[in-house]
Formats: structure tokens, sequence, C-alpha cells
């Protein structure tokens, strides 16, 4: 049996992530899971007036048809990280892929994309104070291939909603 493919993976193979139709059900146990990650089979059940094998077996169709995921979110600010950056990286000399890759290496690099517009990599980073934001700067300007950076610095965050996913729900 061949392992799930990443998005990454997935999008190169010419596939779709989280294809699957969705019904009322279906969003409802990923509401319930996003409030509570943890919630047993068996609670979610109980407030959706289904069994519990019901609901297990859609879970495990949801986790499998790549339509849902659950996982743990950190919070940075709790985290110790009290700036948070979005970095336009221009690429020459190297293909951006492979600058893109070396950059998602780096520890305090969360996102990382390539993208079409003003610069060709857009990275999520963070750093807990100015004299490692200067660091990691260097760091990233050091990375082969790596023109130019451009970071934004975000001074007051209106919205981070990690789990936030479009759903064609209606």
């Amino acid at each position: 049996m061949k392992a799930p493919q990443d998005g990454a993976e997935q999008a190169a193979a010419g596939g779709r992530r989280g294809s699957l139709s969705l019904d009322e059900v279906d969003h409802r146990i990923i509401a319930l899971l996003g409030r509570d990650g943890r919630m047993p089979y068996r609670g979610i059940a109980r407030a959706l007036g289904l069994t519990e094998a019901t609901v297990r077996a859609r879970v495990r169709r949801l986790e499998e048809g790549n339509s849902m995921r659950v996982v743990a979110v950190s919070d940075l600010e709790a985290a110790g990280f009290g700036m948070l950056l979005a970095v336009g990286v221009e690429v020459e000399g190297r293909p951006a892929t492979a600058v893109a890759d070396d950059l998602a290496g780096i520890a305090e690099v969360f996102s990382v994309s390539v993208v079409i517009g003003t610069h060709d990599i857009e990275i999520l980073i963070v750093a807990r104070d100015l004299e490692q934001l200067d660091e990691l700067l260097g760091r990233l300007a050091r990375v082969a291939g790596v023109r130019r950076l451009l970071p934004s610095l975000a001074v007051n965050v209106l919205k981070n909603q990690a789990r936030w996913v479009p759903f064609n729900h209606d």
C-alpha cells in the first residue's frame, strides 16, 4: 500500500487534495473537532445523534481522503515568539523550488510558498526579539539563490486562523 501524499506531492502528481464530497454530517464532525480536536468519537456521536461506529468511519474517510486532519496548533506568543513576519524572497541563479526547499529546512520558517508576483517565494517566519530577527534574516540571505529579502513585520495581527478552510458549504 502506498503512503498518502502530502499536498505538494499530490499537486505535483496532478491530484487534488480534499476532493471528497462533504455532506452536512461531515461538516458538523469537522466543526466539533475544530473546537476540540481531542473530542472522543462517543461525544461526537452523542452530539450528532449518530453511532460511534458511524463517526469513526466518517472521520477515517475524511482523513484518508485528505479532506480533514486533526492537528495541534501552537500559540506563537505563548511559545515566546513576539515577532511574526511575512518575507518575500527574490531568487536568482537557482530554481525557486530548490531555494524554497532550503528555506523550509530553517526552524523559524513555518510556511513556504512559491508564488507569482513581485517576488518568487513567500515565507512566514517568527523571531523572539530583534537580535534573533537580525540573525535569522542573515541566515536567510545566505541561502544559495536568495537575491533579495523583502521582510514585512506584522505590527497588529487582526486574524490568524490556522484551522480555517474554505469549504464549499451552503
